[in-house]
């Protein structure tokens, strides 16, 4: 029988704790509640699949942190968190919300000022109204971006984990690349995918894999259909490990049988593009300017009508339905973002050319910021894939 044992020291998350407590006195908070299931694990290293039911976790300045969930839960939650936090399990029966505030006031917590992560997709606006009306003295107050951004700069054991999911990325593109050819059905493609996903060690992904033939290029999130590839197609794959809900997305594009004329331009702005970019990203560095390296190389080549929303968006902790750090709320490397690069932080580094005047080449990483510079965490071939 195998045995639970957490993702991370105890003192890792006592220092996040610490950090998010430090945030509070700040803010002149008391509590916080936290729904989002990212930040629910990154504190307390929740993973299940249970977050579809109202979770709430409150971070109380001076006490142990508070799990309220169904009380169906509690065999998952005592096998991985064991006593690391008080455990409130609500009845089918009770009004989640209104449990809450019990709870709430059994702490004093009645007339005071509380956090809570109004922007989660996982607590409800009916919920939050209700814990707002159950306690009409308490002020509340958004926290949403500042618990979010506790995430952005991951910790050294953070980073080994996003290598680790980059170790079974790179598996699951290379099962892609390997299963790819004229006459097999997409359906199995995917399967492959997933069969060396399970094999490396992966878990479920929060969004895709995704694998899209030359009729479905342009849809930016569908995936796998029932066709089977002929001579001519390309196949745009991107597709995420998840290692302990840690994701390190990266994408390549495939050519069946024979490459379309002309892609060696579009590889080698591509190419030339992403480069600069990884250069581009250290410490201190505004997400600005280093969209704007992405774009000056495209121009420079001679297509600067070819424009793109991003160059990359962190990555990081995700559950469904997205892969991306922050859920709905992405944090990208785009046009005007002031966000400044610190050491820690993870971006899916993304640099396309498809269906520009050059042709169609894509190639995506997963890039960490470090101390000196950047690191790219998925390393299969950026070469020409002729499948």
């Amino acid at each position: 029988m195998e045995t639970y044992f957490p993702v991370f020291p105890e003192e890792e998350y006592a220092a996040r704790l610490q950090k998010m407590r430090a945030k509070m006195e700040e803010e002149g908070l008391d509590a916080c509640l936290v729904s989002n299931p990212e930040n629910i694990y990154y504190f307390t290293g929740l993973n299940h699949w249970g977050y579809f039911a109202y979770h709430t976790l409150i971070v109380h300045r001076e006490r142990k942190a508070c799990l309220i969930a169904r009380r169906m839960e509690t065999v998952t939650i005592q096998n991985q968190l064991a006593s690391s936090v008080e455990f409130r399990g609500y009845k089918d029966s009770e009004n989640a919300p209104g449990f809450t505030c019990n709870i709430l006031k059994e702490m004093g917590l009645e007339k005071s000022r509380i956090g809570m992560d109004m922007d989660t997709l996982y607590r409800s606006y009916n919920d939050t109204r209700e814990l707002k009306t159950g306690l009409p003295e308490v002020e509340w107050q958004d926290m949403d971006y500042f618990v979010r951004s506790l995430r952005f700069i991951k910790s050294p054991l953070e980073v080994d984990a996003m290598r680790q999911a980059g170790v079974i990325s790179e598996r699951m593109t290379e099962a892609a690349i390997h299963a790819t050819a004229a006459g097999v059905n997409e359906q199995a493609v995917a399967a492959e995918v997933y069969k060396e996903m399970i094999l490396a060690g992966g878990e479920p992904p929060s969004f895709g894999p995704f694998l899209r033939p030359t009729r479905r290029l342009g849809e930016e999130h569908t995936t796998w259909a029932r066709d089977f590839l002929v001579p001519g197609d390309m196949l745009f794959v991107e597709v995420a490990g998840s290692y302990h809900r840690y994701h390190a997305p990266m994408g390549r594009l495939l050519f069946v049988s024979k490459a379309e004329p002309g892609v060696e331009k579009a590889q080698a702005v591509t190419l030339e593009a992403f480069n600069a970019v990884t250069e581009k990203m250290k410490p201190g560095v505004i997400a600005h300017d280093v969209y704007r390296t992405w774009q000056d190389v495209v121009d420079k080549a001679g297509y600067d009508d070819y424009k793109r929303h991003h160059c990359g968006y962190m990555v990081g902790i995700s559950f469904p339905p997205s892969w991306m750090e922050g859920t709905n709320r992405f944090v990208s490397l785009r046009e005007g973002s002031e966000l400044v690069l610190e050491t820690g932080m993870t971006f899916h580094v993304m640099s396309w050319m498809m269906g520009s005047r050059a042709g169609n080449y894509f190639v995506s990483n997963t890039v960490a910021v470090t101390e000196k510079g950047s690191e790219v965490l998925t390393t299969t071939s950026q070469n020409l894939h002729i499948v």
